[in-house]
């Protein structure tokens, strides 16, 4: 094949790739509800591929304004944090982007400011980081399963905030995300993980709980998105029961919050209905998995 049709033919996949993309951004009006949407793996790729390209592109950017951004994932276990997190650093350099995935804090964490071991973790200059859960663990799992008391579980509630103002006031670019699925999704989803020998690692004895815990998971979700939303560090929902979904819009909602060089906005345009910012309304009107 000459050099001639060899460059065509990489303008053509781009091209197609960029159409495909196009179609999935378009208005919610136009798209049927989220219960009947599907993608086949050929559309997933493409406007994956997409998206992935302007993650590229973001971050040369951030590299060279040095900036420091910093990703929150929270959601119920089994939620869909890794698969979204893999697709989002694919492509990335290594170098400038961290995903902080902690395990149980130890003897001498746990007597020190709840804060402190995650502050060595926080972005510095040219870097992305992810923390796949954070302090958030504090309002969920700690506070359902009993791993905290109730004053310490109130006293994170009240200083939350105050700590994110002082990262977003620092320079930091703060985006806050909770993955939403339904109970029947998880229970489909923990099973499938327990049968699957190359899922096994991720299984724990809490997500042996986690659905008979359901209903207090809810009411902790539900407090803690209502008194750690402010418009220094708003939340944004995710319904995650559909995975390629879910991954495309997260990513779209976060190339859309942050400034680029040679940003595509008509492929950044994430579906409402799959990405929402919370507000004490989205409980009121059932938005959340109950």
């Amino acid at each position: 094949m000459s050099r001639k049709h060899k460059k065509q033919e990489k303008r053509d996949k781009i091209s197609t790739h960029e159409g495909a993309a196009d179609r999935a951004s378009a208005p919610a009006s136009d798209a049927p509800a989220p219960s009947d949407r599907s993608l086949s793996r050929e559309e997933y790729e493409a406007q994956l591929h997409v998206l992935q390209v302007e993650l590229v592109k973001l971050q040369r950017h951030f590299i060279r304004c040095q900036d420091r951004i910093l990703v929150v994932l929270e959601g119920r276990d089994a939620a869909g944090k890794d698969g979204s997190i893999k697709r989002i650093v694919e492509y990335l350099s290594p170098r400038e982007t961290r995903v902080v995935a902690l395990g149980k804090p130890s003897d001498r964490e746990r007597s020190g400011w709840y804060f402190q071991r995650y502050v060595p973790h926080l972005p510095v200059a040219e870097e992305l980081v992810l923390f796949n859960r954070s302090w958030y663990n504090r309002a969920g799992v700690e506070h359902v399963m009993g791993f905290c008391t109730k004053e310490q579980h109130e006293e994170f509630i009240q200083s939350v905030p105050k700590f994110e103002e002082m990262l977003v006031g620092s320079g930091i670019k703060l985006l806050k995300y909770y993955l939403d699925i339904s109970k029947d999704e998880q229970a489909r989803r923990l099973d499938e993980r327990r049968r699957d020998p190359l899922k096994q690692w991720k299984s724990s004895p809490v997500d042996a709980v986690a659905v008979r815990h359901w209903k207090a998971y809810s009411a902790a979700r539900d407090a803690m998105l209502t008194r750690t939303h402010t418009a220094t560090a708003p939340w944004r929902i995710v319904s995650a029961d559909n995975k390629r979904l879910a991954r495309l819009n997260l990513m779209r909602d976060m190339l859309s919050r942050l400034h680029y060089a040679g940003r595509k906005d008509r492929l950044l345009r994430p579906d409402p209905e799959i990405v929402f910012e919370f507000s004490p309304d989205c409980l009121e009107a059932g938005r959340l998995a109950r």
